[in-house]
């Protein structure tokens, strides 16, 4: 394929399978977290993500409180979606290796999710605190995992809760640390 068309072709499949994977990793963890399904937007995730999960759940089953068929599901979109773009560039990479490509990538997301969940519930903290919508119920679910470990470890400090600077802080290092062997580990395969 041409340049002309690969281009607008891979912004597509990007486009479509990341939200589509997005959405199935925010179901996920707002099972994971025990997340409010009753939310409107909780509610658009089901009706997203339903039919995929109904069929897979026939073959994967659950891990205790674990999703495992929506991790599968992600896993398969992604690898999906990454064939696909590496094949739109021209690109051939072995099973190992695209195996571990789209999970670095999902690992990637995963960690993205929390930071700006984390971020946005804060921000939102600041400047309307106490209000209540769709969209605070979901960060809130999303983000109090993350932030109920680091109250743990930082202090208190009268008032200040300095737990969702501690969560960022941790979270990048995670990206920094995890992403860049798990990528070096792609390229030594494939």
């Amino acid at each position: 394929m041409n340049s002309y068309m690969a281009e607008p072709a891979i912004f597509l499949v990007d486009t479509l399978f990341s939200l589509y994977i997005l959405a199935v990793v925010i179901r996920f963890l707002l099972q994971w977290s025990g997340g409010d399904f009753y939310n409107p937007i909780a509610q658009m995730l089901i009706k997203l993500t339903h039919p995929p999960l109904k069929f897979l759940r026939r073959f994967v089953p659950p891990a205790g409180k674990i999703d495992t068929s929506a991790i599968v599901l992600a896993m398969g979109l992604q690898m999906t979606a990454d064939f696909a773009i590496l094949f739109l560039k021209g690109v051939f990479v072995g099973i190992g290796a695209l195996v571990i490509i789209s999970f670095t990538q999902l690992i990637s997301l995963l960690i993205n999710v929390f930071i700006f969940a984390i971020f946005a519930q804060a921000l939102l903290s600041w400047f309307n605190p106490g209000a209540f919508s769709a969209a605070t119920s979901v960060l809130y679910s999303l983000s109090e995992p993350v932030l109920n470990v680091c109250r743990r470890m930082v202090p208190d400090l009268g008032g200040i809760d300095l737990s969702p600077l501690a969560a960022l802080i941790m979270l990048q290092l995670a990206k920094m640390l995890l992403l860049p062997p798990l990528h070096e580990l792609a390229g030594f395969i494939g």
